[in-house]
């Protein structure tokens, strides 16, 4: 798995996360419990990638191969699917945050 269908299967999942946190959130009554979600979706980013690469064969601590040898950063797959996933996290976490405070 490439990482551009790494990060579009991430983002499936992410979706559907999203989704269920937001379906919780309508049992909630307290305004920090439903803020605490973001900590919640989160920690399923993180999760997700863990589990996307394991699921992959993809060490996330081995060294990113390239396409470009002459690249000299040594970044390791982990960093690499980070930076190339989080303006997914960030959209989704924004949506949420407004899911989050527009409940009365």
């Amino acid at each position: 798995m490439n990482i551009d269908e790494f990060r579009a299967e991430l983002e499936t999942r992410l979706l559907n996360e999203k989704e269920y946190i937001i379906q919780e959130l309508s049992s909630m009554n307290d305004d920090q419990e439903r803020l605490g979600m973001l900590g919640t979706f989160n920690e399923k980013y993180k999760e997700l990638i863990r589990r996307l690469a394991n699921e992959n064969g993809i060490d996330l601590n081995a060294p990113y191969q390239s396409e470009n040898p002459s690249n000299s950063e040594n970044l390791s797959y982990e960093k690499i699917i980070f930076g190339r996933t989080m303006g997914i996290y960030d959209k989704l976490v924004d949506e949420l945050y407004e899911e989050i405070t527009s409940i009365k």
